[in-house]
């Protein structure tokens, strides 16, 4: 950790100043050159039609903006020696970033066909949103990013979650006005009160307000500076605002407002490493205010561009049909004069780029950006020490979570120096039997504290926010940047982070085909609380889709646990925690569980992914009349007990049980690395008995897991099928059909007729008349379910 903290002393010259300016134009002209040009890429001759690319495609209007910042936090990290890492949230500004990048040569470092000359500068300009060449958004291609521009929201809580545990590090987070706008971002500016000074890094803010979005004007740009000021300074932040057209003037300000707001950084945290600060400091934050799509033309056939939501994507849209765009996007691309930026062959002049820091400080190789080359392992326990005694197959009865948390508390505190693992939650963690926790650790908190107060520590490891967006992006920031981390989650709660769900899986499976990118620790979910535990809450509470997006990622990512007791939970926990660059996903209930395995059956179970429970059929060696298969903790209560009722009433019929708790082991292995090879799925599920199959989810995902299977129609799955209400547990069951007497029933619908089945169908559908009318006279299930 830095302890001797050093402060900027450098005031703007005007040398240097015009050189910063001079850096700015060239960016500027980069970005606007690689929306349109795919030839006479210095304009050493009149601009013609077949310069312009077929294809127009990219955003202009926030590159002024992006590349004015990236400038002024060279020139901060040059007198300051900074550590620096930038995350970039207005969408579609990648031609900002990679002109930047080319300018300090990262770009070329990592792929030389982009090397600083007329080379690499024509490939930079040709390849951008050409097909198979540069995106417009930031991709995990692109040096020195940890997110995609392309979906909006949550680059601040992304920025929090790579500055703690980073002490050295300041994360300078740009902020779209319209992004701005979206809910994961608004809730993302009180991660300042989760942020410790003392061990952590810096968050600087940088809310860039040019006023329009796509095609209207956005809230931040119609507000006044009074009501910015007093918006933000509310949310606890120390505010600058910098605005203006005339980029000079602009230069000067922002020149200072960088030095000012270091300068607070270095000052929150001296006294914070010194214990002369207690509670939230006031961090500061930067508000940009310069024209939408600044330097672009004012005009274009008479309709006003500069400073209106038409420069948003193209300020010119049609160069290479109408001869007047053409002229007019020649007077624009020339107005930057490039023959006084860049030589002959397309390198930039030394004084444009003498503000550009060099080596490990470029922006573009800050190594947090790609945080599997700073992974430090987890030094886990032997989760064989936290198991539950299990004497005999549901002897025992445990809160699963409990357990695993006891599991957890180990890990935080042998990771204690480390200062590598957390743990994000939505105000859940005692509502998830997961207390044990808070004897290694506490909740982070660095607000003010009351004396009835539990858990809060502004050293705490735990973050609860309740903002699932924000959990998210915390954690995402977090593995990023090279460390791990568990989220656990309710269950009918975690679909709020859908979406960045589905940008991560997008960013991991292009970062695993990206060479240099080093492989991250696996972002893990614990879902609790889950759809079958949710009776008292009601319908509202029961949402197992989850499972469902997850399952729809790529096979290299997506990861399905249903551990269906305590001991596989700790297996299949411990097993996630040591892997790389996969979405794991684990749901387990909270409730006070039958226990089925021993720690070592646990092992071998989940090492397979599904088996045979012989112990809860009656088959041997023989081939089965029924097979009774599970996945889910509650499903598989449910066919242990529907497995014990056809044995009873049905002696001289042959059960299987078969569970499942790697779920994508049920694909085939062409579709998913799990999946069983056929002969083995077939030793399982034989090739022509009727399976009755009992999920957690919905029922219709494991059909389409099993579609390339022999015989595929013999499977008939039992899940949530959207019935529910404020019930008893086992009426949830019931009203979803699969209830143990419905898993018996529907085995008997399957089974030869020649079986004497019609008793022990009466004696089910007796039972369920006794259930109904048992819950409404008493108010709960049944003696023989509740045990």
């Amino acid at each position: 950790m830095n302890q001797t903290l050093s402060l900027p002393t450098t005031e703007p010259t005007h040398q240097r100043l015009t050189n910063l300016h001079r850096y700015w134009l060239a960016t500027n002209y980069l970005g606007a050159a690689q929306l349109y040009l795919r030839d006479n890429f210095l304009l050493k001759r009149p601009l013609e039609a077949t310069d312009i690319k077929p294809r127009l495609l990219g955003h202009w209007g926030t590159q002024p903006g992006l590349n004015l910042i990236y400038a002024h936090l060279n020139r901060l990290i040059q007198d300051t020696n900074a550590n620096v890492l930038l995350v970039v949230g207005p969408g579609h500004g990648a031609p900002a970033i990679l002109a930047n990048l080319y300018l300090e040569g990262t770009l070329g470092d990592y792929d030389s066909q982009y090397a600083v000359g007329i080379e690499g500068m024509s490939q930079l300009i040709r390849q951008f949103s050409w097909p198979y060449g540069l995106p417009s958004h930031l991709v995990p291609g692109t040096p020195g990013q940890i997110q995609e521009g392309g979906e909006l929201g949550y680059c601040l809580s992304h920025a929090f979650g790579a500055a703690l545990d980073n002490p050295d590090l300041i994360v300078t987070c740009v902020i779209g006005d319209g992004e701005a706008e979206t809910g994961p971002l608004a809730a993302a500016w009180h991660s300042n009160k989760y942020l410790n000074p003392a061990t952590s890094g810096a968050v600087l803010p940088i809310l860039h307000v040019n006023g329009y979005k796509l095609s209207g004007p956005t809230i931040y740009g119609r507000m006044s500076n009074d009501e910015l000021t007093h918006l933000f300074t509310g949310f606890g932040y120390q505010v600058r605002i910098v605005s203006g057209s005339d980029p000079m003037q602009v230069h000067a300000a922002m020149w200072q407002a960088m030095n000012w707001a270091y300068e607070e950084i270095q000052i929150i945290q001296r006294n914070a490493r010194s214990g002369m600060l207690m509670g939230v400091p006031a961090w500061p934050m930067l508000i940009l205010q310069t024209p939408k799509g600044w330097t672009c033309p004012l005009t274009v056939d008479g309709q006003p561009i500069e400073n209106t939501s038409h420069a948003h994507q193209l300020p010119v849209a049609d160069p290479a049909g109408k001869p007047t765009q053409l002229a007019t996007l020649e007077t624009w691309l020339r107005s930057y004069h490039p023959q006084n930026l860049f030589d002959g062959e397309g390198r930039p002049f030394s004084h444009v780029v003498s503000g550009c820091p060099t080596g490990s400080r470029r922006i573009g190789m800050n190594p947090h950006a790609n945080g599997g080359q700073l992974l430090v392992p987890l030094d886990l326990p032997d989760y064989a020490n936290y198991a539950v005694p299990v004497p005999s197959p549901g002897a025992t009865s445990v809160e699963g979570t409990h357990t695993l948390a006891l599991y957890l508390r180990d890990v935080f505190c042998q990771n204690e120096s480390a200062q590598n693992f957390r743990i994000v939650c939505p105000d859940e963690t005692t509502s998830n039997r997961m207390t044990p926790l808070f004897q290694a650790t506490q909740r982070a908190w660095m607000g003010p504290m009351v004396e009835t107060d539990e858990f809060l520590a502004p050293d705490g490891r735990v973050m609860e926010i309740l903002s699932e967006h924000t959990c998210e992006g915390w954690l995402e920031g977090y593995l990023l940047t090279g460390r791990h981390g568990l989220f656990s989650c309710y269950e009918a709660f975690i679909p709020l982070v859908d979406s960045m769900l589905n940008q991560y899986a997008k960013w991991l499976k292009v970062s695993k085909e990206t060479p240099w990118r080093k492989p991250l620790a696996s972002l893990n979910y614990l879902l609790t609380s889950h759809v079958w535990r949710q009776d008292h809450n009601g319908y509202t509470h029961q949402v197992p889709s989850f499972i469902n997006l997850v399952v729809a990622k790529k096979s290299s990512v997506a990861r399905v646990y249903l551990p269906p007791d305590a001991n596989c939970l700790l297996s299949v926990t411990a097993h996630c925690l040591r892997s790389r660059d996969y979405i794991n996903l684990i749901v387990a209930s909270k409730a006070c569980q039958a226990q089925w395995l021993s720690i070592d059956e646990a092992r071998e179970h989940c090492s397979r992914g599904m088996s045979i429970w012989e112990w809860a059929g009656n088959t041997g060696i023989q081939q089965p009349d029924v097979v009774l298969a599970c996945a889910g903790d509650v499903p598989t209560n449910e066919v242990v007990a529907a497995a014990a009722i056809l044995k009873d009433h049905l002696p001289d019929l042959q059960v299987r049980v078969v569970n499942v708790v790697d779920l994508l082991t049920l694909m085939s292995p062409e579709d998913h690395p799990h999946g069983f090879p056929e002969t083995a799925f077939v030793q399982l599920f034989t090739a022509n008995r009727p399976v009755i199959f009992a999920f957690h989810g919905y029922p219709m995902l494991v059909h389409e897991l099993l579609h390339h299977r022999t015989n595929p129609n013999r499977f008939h799955i039992r899940g949530y099928i959207e019935e529910g209400r404020t019930t008893t547990p086992f009426d949830m069951l019931v009203l979803n059909k699969m209830s143990r007497y419905q898993l018996v029933l529907a085995a008997l619908t399957h089974l030869d007729k020649r079986l004497d089945r019609q008793a022990l169908a009466q004696w089910c559908r007796a039972k369920l008349d006794e259930h109904a009318a048992y819950i409404r006279r008493e108010g709960q299930d049944m003696p023989d379910v509740r045990s």
